[in-house]
């Protein structure tokens, strides 16, 4: 069935842009070509495509036929259950989303915004059609919200943490920002996490087949803790190297010259994206040093506004990674399935929003 690769590149990224690499199209056919996104583990690439006057595409959507819910970060288990025991079935169901990846970003990509009503409707068409509970859109950008409410979509909301350059030039301008206490504690992990080891940054040509052997098992180690098993395989890191080296950072700390650690990012036009961390040697704080601060480092020396390290995270706080809200929209064409779930976010989202307006509070930045 066709996916995202039987679409042409310079079409898709006609209307996805540059900004965010996780929409392009070298990155969703990656997933594709790497056996990790595929109908075999769930996510059927089923792309919507709306055409634009000249007859090319206009508007494009990253839909997936899924048949679970992993691999998400918006859990809508409790929704699955609940139509299951009412007599529906809620897979498959249709999800809008990048895989595996919780990055904000644009779910409906435009190159002639005037067709986001057509492609909604077009995603909206797919489920009444064939009968399906739902379609999500998870991680929507901010400023797409408005397009799914006034298709009548449910808005649901989560926090994520993220760090802000405000023109630092030096990370220790950063800490120069934060409350005495926080600047030596932050110091003291740095120093003990990087005591005895070596951290290089490797992009583009850099990074070997050597380099995505060792990060393979950090990245295995991880998910084999955090989930039961990793959702991408191991070609996915080697054809990440050849198509997209340019907008990879790989973090590594080496001890004696043999990695022990390792963070991948990927650097958009104004955001660095922390995605995946592991680690075969347990040092303290190494994972707030990989993932956090020379992530930090790296956006001030590329001038990006933006560090972005990945799903929740409170512990990010005391690190200055401020709490944002996240959306995701959901079509529910049943009316009391709908309703029911409207009550949900509805209570959901003032409990989300309070929590957040605490955690705003413990900022380590200096007061006044």
């Amino acid at each position: 069935m066709p996916g995202v690769e039987a679409i042409d590149a310079a079409d898709w990224d006609a209307c996805a842009g540059n900004a965010n690499p996780f929409v392009g199209h070298t990155f969703l056919a990656l997933l594709e070509r790497s056996g990790s996104a595929t109908a075999a583990a769930g996510w059927q690439p089923l792309p919507i495509v709306v055409d634009g006057p000249d007859g090319r595409p206009g508007a494009i959507a990253p839909v997936y036929a899924k048949s679970h819910s992993q691999g998400e970060y918006v859990f809508d288990h409790g929704w699955a259950e609940a139509w299951e025991r009412a007599g529906g079935a809620y897979y498959p169901k249709l999800q809008v989303a990048v895989p595996f990846t919780p990055v904000p970003g644009p779910r409906l990509l435009l190159r002639d915004t005037a067709l986001a009503p057509a492609l909604i409707a077009g995603i909206e068409a797919v489920v009444d059609q064939h009968g399906l509970s739902s379609a999500h859109a998870s991680f929507v950008a901010p400023d797409q919200v408005p397009l799914f409410e006034a298709a009548g979509w449910l808005i649901r909301q989560g926090t994520q943490f993220h760090w802000r350059n405000h023109g630092y030039r030096c990370f220790d301008d950063f800490l120069g920002q934060l409350a005495s206490r926080k600047r030596k504690a932050i110091r003291h992990e740095r120093a003990a996490a990087i005591a005895g080891l070596t951290i290089r940054h490797l992009t583009g040509n850099a990074i070997t087949e050597a380099h995505w052997n060792a990060f393979w098992a950090f990245y295995q180690d991880t998910g084999a803790r955090k989930w039961g098993r990793p959702y991408l395989t191991r070609a996915f890191f080697s054809l990440l190297g050849e198509a997209m080296a340019d907008k990879v950072l790989l973090i590594l700390a080496e001890r004696d010259g043999r990695a022990i650690a390792g963070a991948l990012n990927l650097i958009g036009a104004d955001t660095l994206y922390g995605r995946y961390w592991g680690a075969i040697e347990d040092v303290p704080f190494l994972h707030f040093e990989l993932c956090y601060y020379q992530a930090i480092d790296a956006a001030i020396a590329r001038g990006l506004a933006t560090v972005e390290a990945g799903a929740q995270g409170e512990h990010k706080l005391a690190r200055g990674y401020a709490p944002v809200p996240t959306f995701s929209a959901h079509y529910l064409p049943d009316p009391g399935f709908r309703s029911a779930v409207a009550d949900f976010i509805a209570r959901e989202r003032e409990a989300v929003a309070a929590d957040r307006d605490f955690l705003a509070e413990l900022m380590p930045f200096r007061k006044g």
